[in-house]
């Protein structure tokens, strides 16, 4: 079974030759293959390792795995699910490997992560890694792999303070956490000598060519999907969106010279064409990207398009998309109140809402699913009671239009404006009115588990005591009460859960990532908070004024 899934694959590029001395590696990830398949930047990170001839690659899944070596020298985890560490710890042991870097020995290899989870917030998961890598792969993975090159034939140590040098690589057994008691906030993060860089930098890649997949297959959880990113990062810069912050600069590709190449050679293997980015439809030929998937030759391609900014659905896009077999499209609003976008910076009005619904009917979709969010910093009852306005305002606007609601609960992200602040545990009660109201009215809500986001939240802000935490939820079950239990377990030797995902901290606390320097300095992380509370009405939290 395992030969016939890896054999059904159709590859869009050519695997090297490996040397008789290749490095041998272990690429995993901690899911079952058709989602990790699905994943572009597991895609990427796997053909970068595989063009390369003094690299042996074999992937690893947790159902099923390519031949693997017996004497790997690194393993390598792609991390784009938080609760997915779990399945990491479990690969970890089916190889015969401690869970936690300071338990390996010079035999044994080493274990390597990256990944949009990783370089956010790698804090609670470093305790498991020799090494993580921070930011974009394009650049990373050949300056990770070539720098171990350098001292391949070298104990554990030496190889650890070799690879810290390399920017975006970041080795956290040579960086020491200090804490004011054991269940009290961080005192300091300092390397453990003056060799070690006392930050490390988030690596960005700055061309204008990027990713596309490079395998496609029909056991994907898209199926036979091909990927193409037509942007990377947003615009827009709302306060709590990691996909924005986390990625910046906002970055485009070629259309000539990235896009209409990249798609022309998926189309050869599949016909069903996925656009991805933040804000797709922000590209600045877009337009022109559209006329060209409007031509005849691609009237049998089914084509998906990502979340897209909502001034910019038109009855041509939505006509485009009807005719390629979209019935819906997306579009992320927060909040029907003015107040609370003007709060977060979501740089729109409801007027505008209103007309993409419009155009997404009359361009011949049928439904219309936007995001919202409760629990945001300043949020008071009157922006609820605005959402469910403007929700009957777009159904009286547009009618026959499917309309569903999809809402989540604020979570601090590292590397954002609001990640001082905690979960408002009014959350909970807020997503039950919005569900009360709505689905009277006859529209679709659909609600995240608020009980998810609280865990959620105490990974985002995580440390590296939450390390013994993880690894004792993991074996108490897949529940939200799991987590509760553990920090019971561990009361005097951690902060209580309150402290990651309630409390709002000061501006002056020493963050858990605050040796991790992301795209902008806290600085201008503060600035961009003090913007907010212009809106706010002094009504966010005194906790995190300066």
């Amino acid at each position: 079974m395992t030969v016939t899934k890896f054999a059904r694959e159709r590859l869009l590029f050519t695997p090297a030759t490996p040397e008789t001395n290749a490095v041998p590696v272990i690429l995993a990830f901690p899911n079952e293959y058709s989602v990790g398949i699905t994943s572009l930047g597991y895609q990427i990170v796997w053909a970068t390792l595989a063009l390369r001839q003094d690299v042996q690659v074999s992937r690893l899944f947790t159902d099923l795995s390519e031949p693997l070596p017996n004497n790997p020298e690194l393993l390598g985890f792609s991390l784009s699910w938080e609760l997915d560490y779990s399945n990491i710890l479990q690969q970890l042991e089916d190889l015969g490997l401690p869970r936690r870097s300071h338990s390996r020995d010079n035999q044994q290899p080493l274990v390597f992560g990256g990944g949009p989870v990783l370089t956010a917030n790698p804090e609670p998961f470093a305790d498991f890694f020799d090494v993580i890598l921070l930011g974009d792969g394009e650049d990373l993975i050949p300056n990770f792999i070539s720098a171990y090159q350098q001292v391949r034939q070298a104990d554990r140590q030496t190889k650890l303070r070799h690879l810290a040098q390399v920017p975006g690589v970041y080795i956290p057994s040579l960086y020491e956490v200090t804490y004011h008691s054991p269940d009290g906030a961080i005192a300091s993060i300092k390397p453990i000598d003056s060799d070690i860089p006392p930050q490390v930098q988030k690596q960005t890649y700055r061309g204008n060519t990027l990713s596309a997949s490079t395998v496609v297959t029909e056991l994907a959880a898209w199926e036979n999907i091909y990927m193409v990113e037509v942007v990377r990062s947003c615009p827009e810069m709302c306060r709590f969106c990691l996909a924005s912050y986390l990625t910046l600069p906002f970055r485009t590709a070629n259309l000539e010279s990235s896009l209409i190449p990249a798609i022309n050679r998926g189309l050869t293997v599949t016909k069903r064409l996925g656009l991805l980015g933040a804000s797709v439809t922000q590209h600045p030929e877009f337009n022109e990207l559209l006329d060209y998937l409007s031509q005849p030759e691609y009237d049998d391609v089914r084509l998906s398009l990502a979340s897209v900014r909502t001034n910019t659905v038109t009855v041509k896009l939505a006509a485009t998309l009807a005719k390629r077999d979209t019935r819906s499209i997306t579009i992320a609003v927060e909040s029907g109140s003015d107040r609370l976008r003007k709060i977060i910076n979501k740089k729109l009005d409801n007027d505008e809402i209103i007309q993409a619904a419009i155009n997404a009917k009359a361009g011949g979709l049928k439904s219309l699913k936007l995001y919202g969010m409760v629990g945001i910093p300043g949020e008071e009852s009157e922006d609820l009671e605005a959402t469910v306005a403007m929700m009957q305002e777009i159904k009286k606007a547009a009618p026959g239009l499917r309309l569903t609601l999809g809402c989540s609960t604020f979570v601090p992200k590292a590397h954002t404006p609001f990640q001082w602040f905690g979960v408002n545990p009014a959350a909970e009660k807020r997503l039950k009115f919005l569900e009360k109201k709505l689905r009277s009215n006859g529209m679709d809500f659909r609600p995240e588990s608020y009980r998810w986001s609280v865990i959620q939240a105490l990974i985002s802000r995580g440390d590296r005591r939450l390390s013994y935490l993880l690894e004792k939820v993991r074996h108490y079950g897949d529940s939200p009460g799991s987590y509760r239990r553990g920090f019971k377990e561990l009361r005097g030797q951690l902060p209580p859960i309150d402290f990651y995902v309630n409390q709002d901290w000061e501006l002056n606390q020493v963050l858990p990532w605050n040796h991790l320097q992301g795209p902008l300095p806290e600085t201008t992380l503060k600035k961009h908070l003090d913007d907010a509370r212009i809106w706010a009405r002094d009504r966010l939290s005194s906790a995190t004024k300066n």
